[in-house]
């Protein structure tokens, strides 16, 4: 059984030979997703991954300096390798909130330059900096003059008006000058007035081949597909074709097993794998201890597991059980084990 996680925090300084060659780890990562990717879902999706690279959900820079460190910073030191996103356009704070993070054990510091929420644009920040090229490439310059490790970029392929074939390349070269080696790129545009945050995952059509033409013209540069990726096999598909790494968001956050489960056989060529019925026991030391020494609730936890047996028979009485079940009191990781006795039962 896995061992109760030790937290990160302030007090300890990053241990970089714990942390892998995070560029490597990029071959496949896991999308920064908003209320999605908290420590407890990172946790969960390393049990089926050694290898790909996690992310926090974004977190702005002036809340890196002024809020809650703690809460918003500490991570399980099995989370590795994993990287912060920062939200922000001012270069000042954003260095300072960049070596916070490094200080506090990250092993990547990225810059959020796709969000296309009504919040990140009145923030300045997000997919907005797709029009300030020079704006994302002082604030790169600035992370980089104070931190060690890598500082990346997540950006679209440009925003309303822009033409991408003509916004992209320019957006790159500029960002890349200021010491931005690695970028993952969002292969649609972001319509930032008339469409909502969600239309925006979806109704601006996908342009792959743009990405892979980005990558012919700066083959120095670590570049990342991410949008609409949906398995392993279109995955290694992008990789076959040349780029360096495809980033996942909500398939792997809602169908986990079919992503995670086989990744660091399939993508990075070696690594063990577990069943989804494995990874269920693998969490009962963490669920535990969130419960007993961090006197968390249940539902924090399995909240991300819902997706983990999709597809499967018995998935929807494991989803079902664990909602009706969760905030009873006194839930443990016995409910845990009472619903997934309905896919073993499936199983057999």
């Amino acid at each position: 059984m896995a061992e109760s996680p030790q937290v990160n925090n302030a007090s300890q300084s990053s241990d970089n030979t714990t942390v892998c060659d995070v560029s490597h780890a990029a071959r496949l990562s896991v999308a920064p997703m908003m209320d999605w990717t908290d420590r407890h879902c990172r946790y969960f999706h390393r049990l089926m991954s050694k290898q790909a690279l996690l992310y926090t959900e974004m977190v702005t820079a002036p809340a890196v300096i002024h809020g809650d460190r703690a809460r918003l910073l500490d991570f399980s030191a099995a989370e590795h390798p994993l990287a912060i996103q920062l939200g922000g356009s001012d270069p000042v704070q954003l260095a300072q909130a960049a070596r916070i993070a490094a200080d506090w054990g990250y092993a990547e510091v990225n810059l959020n330059c796709g969000c296309p929420s009504d919040r990140v644009q009145s923030g300045s920040f997000g997919a907005v900096l797709m029009e300030n090229a020079p704006l994302v490439a002082d604030c790169v310059a600035a992370m980089r003059a104070v931190v060690d490790v890598p500082v990346t970029v997540k950006c679209r392929i440009g925003v309303d008006d822009q033409e991408p074939s003509a916004i992209l390349p320019n957006f790159l070269a500029q960002v890349s000058a200021a010491g931005c080696d690695r970028f993952t790129i969002h292969a649609r545009k972001a319509w930032l007035k008339g469409l909502s945050p969600k239309e925006n995952r979806d109704i601006p059509p996908l342009d792959y081949d743009l990405v892979h033409e980005m990558k012919g013209l700066f083959p120095h540069l670590h570049l990342s597909v991410n949008g609409g990726v949906a398995d392993l096999d279109a995955a290694k598909g992008f990789l076959d074709r040349g780029l360096d790494g495809v980033m996942i968001g909500r398939a792997a956050y809602h169908t986990p097993a079919e992503v995670l489960l086989n990744a660091d056989a399939v993508i990075f060529g070696s690594g063990e794998s577990h069943s989804a019925e494995e990874i269920v026991h693998l969490m009962l030391p963490y669920i535990e201890a969130h419960l007993q020494t961090e006197r968390g609730r249940l539902q924090q936890i399995t909240r991300h597991m819902l997706g983990l047996f999709q597809g499967r028979p018995g998935a929807r009485m494991w989803r079902r059980y664990l909602s009706e079940n969760v905030h009873r009191d006194g839930a443990d990781s016995r409910v845990v084990l009472d619903a997934l006795a309905y896919v073993t039962q499936e199983a057999a």
